[in-house]
């Protein structure tokens, strides 16, 4: 019985794909202000790597109302929308994030004879 419980555990914390938490973080629009890798945008914080335990207080405290700036209001509504498994899974997946975009992708000039703007 004890076996049966314990591998029922281990099953749910491994429930979680980094598919279904890379869609989840794109249909909330996690992207949109924390950036396609969780890298961050300008005042927005990164995520990408940040330590699990970490992005799980914050998370909570952002579902129970609490934040630390104006900015910060945004994200209440979008915890809200978590469950407490989803803010699991979601600073765990984010805490094993390593891929940065290639820098050459911000430093590319446009030709002049491509047509972009």
């Amino acid at each position: 019985m004890l076996f049966r419980i314990l591998l029922v555990i281990s099953i749910s914390t491994l429930a979680f794909s980094e598919e279904s938490m890379q869609a989840l973080y794109m249909k909330n629009g996690c992207s949109a202000c924390h950036g396609i890798y969780a890298e961050g945008i300008g005042a927005t914080p990164r995520l990408i790597g940040r330590d699990a335990n970490v992005l799980k207080e914050r998370l909570r405290d952002l579902k129970k109302g609490k934040t630390r700036s104006a900015f910060g209001t945004v994200m209440v509504s979008f915890a809200k929308g978590l469950s407490d498994e989803e803010i699991d899974q979601m600073a765990e997946y984010l805490s094993t994030l390593k891929k940065v975009p290639p820098k050459e992708r911000y430093e590319l000039l446009p030709d002049e004879d491509d047509g972009s703007s």
